[in-house]
C-alpha cells in the first residue's frame, strides 16, 4: 500500500490507468470506515484510494479541531488490512495555500439540520471534497449515510459543478447495541455511552409510528424528542427534524418518503443519527 503525503506524488500515482474507488476520511478510523474501504475493494478490479485529512475549514471556532483524534499509524494498518492501494495523508499546508482566496459556498441544503447550528461547516466540506476530487479524480466515491446531510450536499456538489464521479451512499454501520459508529463516540463517559443507543431506539419508535399511519412531521419529531428524553436523560437535543430525503426541505407530512434526523449533545460530544422512511423499504 502506498502512503502519499505530497500532491505531486498523488498526481503521479493517479496517472496509472484503471478505475479508482475513493473513500475520503478525517482519520480516527473505525469499522464504519473499514466497511466503506472493503466495499470499494469488492466493487472494483481497479484501485482503492483513501484520504486521511482533518480538514480545518469544517471546524467552527468553538469546535474540537485541536482535540479531534489523530491515529494515523492505526488508520494506515486498518486501510491496508481492508485492501486499500493508496492512502493520501497530507498536512494542511500541503492542501491549502497560506494566501488562498477561493472556496466553495453551499446556499441551500446546508441551511437546515447540522448546517443551521454549524455555520460554514459544509462550505468547508465542499471545498475540501472538491479539492480531493480534483486530485484523486475518482470514478466512484463512497460516503456513509450516518451524515446524511453531508451525503446530500456532496451529491449536489457533484451535480452542480459537473464532477465526473459517481457518489455511493452506504448504510450506517452500528455497534451491537445500535449506536451509530463515530470517531466521537470515544469522548463519551461510561454513563453517556450506556445511554447513547437510546437515540437509535427513539428513531425506531418514530418509524414504527409512521408505519402504523402517523404521517405528520411535527408529531413524529415530538415523539422522537419524547423518546430521547426518556431514554437519554443526559442528552441535550440540538435538533430533531423531519425532512425530504433528497432536498432536505422540512416536511409537514411524510407520505411516501422522508428522513427523520437528529443531533444530540452528551456533554460536549455531539452525536448525529437518522432513519430513512420509504413505503417500499419500510423494514430499513
Amino acid at each position: 500500500m502506498n502512503v502519499i503525503e505530497k500532491v505531486s506524488e498523488l498526481r503521479t500515482w493517479r496517472r496509472q490507468p484503471g478505475d479508482v474507488f475513493f473513500v475520503p476520511t478525517m482519520g480516527a478510523l473505525h469499522e464504519g470506515h473499514a466497511t466503506l474501504v472493503r466495499e470499494a475493494r469488492a466493487s472494483t478490479g481497479g484501485r482503492v484510494a483513501v484520504s486521511i485529512f482533518v480538514n480545518p475549514l469544517q471546524f467552527g471556532p468553538k469546535e474540537d479541531f485541536s482535540r479531534y483524534p489523530r491515529t494515523l499509524e492505526a488508520d494506515l494498518a486498518l486501510c491496508e488490512s481492508c485492501g486499500a492501494d493508496m492512502v493520501f495523508a497530507p498536512t494542511a499546508d500541503e492542501v491549502y495555500f497560506e494566501d488562498r482566496s477561493i472556496s466553495i459556498r453551499e446556499t441551500s441544503l446546508s441551511r437546515v439540520l447540522c448546517g443551521a447550528s454549524r455555520p460554514g461547516h459544509f462550505d468547508g466540506v465542499c471545498t475540501v471534497v472538491a479539492k480531493l476530487f480534483n486530485l484523486v479524480q475518482p470514478d466512484v466515491a463512497l460516503f456513509g449515510k450516518k451524515d446524511y446531510q453531508q451525503l446530500a450536499i456532496i451529491r449536489r456538489l457533484v451535480r452542480d459543478l459537473d464532477f465526473a464521479v459517481e457518489i455511493r451512499g452506504s448504510e450506517t454501520v452500528r455497534e451491537s447495541d445500535g449506536l451509530a459508529m463515530s470517531s466521537r463516540n470515544r469522548y463519551l463517559t461510561e454513563e453517556e455511552r450506556s445511554l447513547a443507543p437510546g437515540l437509535r431506539a427513539a428513531l425506531l419508535s418514530a418509524r414504527a409510528a409512521w408505519n402504523a399511519g402517523e404521517t405528520n412531521g411535527a408529531a413524529l419529531e415530538a415523539l422522537t424528542r419524547k423518546e430521547i428524553s426518556l431514554r437519554c436523560p443526559l442528552g441535550a437535543v440540538d435538533y430533531v427534524s423531519a425532512v425530504d430525503s433528497h432536498t432536505l426541505a422540512p416536511l409537514e407530512e411524510i407520505q411516501d418518503q422522508g428522513l427523520l434526523a437528529l443531533a444530540v449533545f452528551f456533554g460536549k460530544t455531539r452525536l448525529i443519527d437518522n432513519i430513512e422512511l420509504h413505503r417500499d423499504e419500510s423494514k430499513r
